[in-house]
This record gives structure tokens, sequence and C-alpha cells, in this order.
């Protein structure tokens, strides 16, 4: 059996076309976190539920774990910006950002295609990270298209001509 080199597993995971999430937590003394999750899926329907799975030293990690709730804002097409900031450990992350607050009190970024309000059910430990796992709240969504992530390149989402779904905006499933 051959080892799995670290590289060419990275490599091909880029390969993997993904939404761009910012998850945020409000911390006890009523200070803001957050950061760019894109490992991020929904786990259930009934109950509602979705995990994120963020590295074990990320700085939003113990702020996840102290905080009975969280938000996810499923970041839209012109955000990839706002998706680097969120990414950046070296700046105030929230500086100049605008937000609503959700009414557990994390904060939901303005522009983001959907807003989830989640209450942190489980968390599990994988390799170097940890797999929260929350109860969807409430969800509201937007018009606006997403912001897609592939091969460590933003883009957008093309909907394709004759698509059902095209006129719609509406998925079955």
């Amino acid at each position: 059996m051959t080892t799995l080199d670290a590289v060419q597993f990275r490599a091909a995971l880029s390969r993997f076309a993904s939404g761009v999430t910012v998850v945020t937590a409000r911390a006890g003394d009523g200070s803001d976190h957050g950061m760019t999750v894109s490992a991020f899926s929904a786990l259930s329907l009934e109950p509602p539920l979705v995990l994120v799975c963020l590295d074990e030293t990320a700085t939003l990690l113990p702020h996840l774990l102290a905080a009975a709730t969280f938000g996810v804002s499923i970041l839209g097409a012109a955000q990839g910006e706002l998706s680097r900031r969120f990414a950046d450990q070296a700046i105030d992350r929230f500086d100049g950002v605008s937000f609503i607050r959700a009414a557990s009190g994390p904060a939901l970024l303005d522009g983001a295609v959907a807003h989830l309000e989640c209450r942190r059910t489980a968390v599990h430990h994988g390799g170097d990270h940890a797999i929260v796992v929350g109860e969807v709240l409430s969800a509201r969504t937007f018009a606006e298209e997403p912001l897609v992530y592939f091969h460590r390149w933003y883009g957008r989402f093309e909907r394709q001509p004759g698509d059902p779904h095209t006129e719609t905006g509406e998925f079955e499933g």
C-alpha cells in the first residue's frame, strides 16, 4: 500500500467546487468572532442539521465551542473580498463589515445569499479538525447568486439554458 502524498491530497480536494460561508459566534463579552469556512454541509432535513469543520487550531473554534449558538452566512458572488477578509487572521475581521444580529446573538453578514442561525448540538473530532453540528433555528434566503470556490479560485454559478429550475429558481429534492 502506498502512502498518500499530502500535496496530492490537497490538490485533489481543491477540485471539489463548493460554496463559501462565514461562520460566526458571539463571545460572552459581546465581541464578534468569525472566519471563512468552505467545509460546510447540510446533514439532515429532519431535524434540520448542518455541520461545519474547523481546524483544531482555528481562532474561531474556542468561541464556537463556548457559545450556544452560531451563525452561517452563505456568501454571494460579489463577496470574494469578504471571504478573503474573514480568512485573514492578522486583521479585525469585522472592522467596517455590515451585518445584522441574529435573535440568539451571532452576526449574519449583509449581502449573503442565505443566513442560518444554529444551536450547537454536538462536536466530534476527526483527525486535525473539529466537526461542529448545529440545529438550524432559522433560515433566510436572498436573491443574490452564490460565491463558488474551486481550485483556489473564486467563481460564479451559471444556470444552464433549458434548466427547468432557471425560471423559478426553485429546486425539488
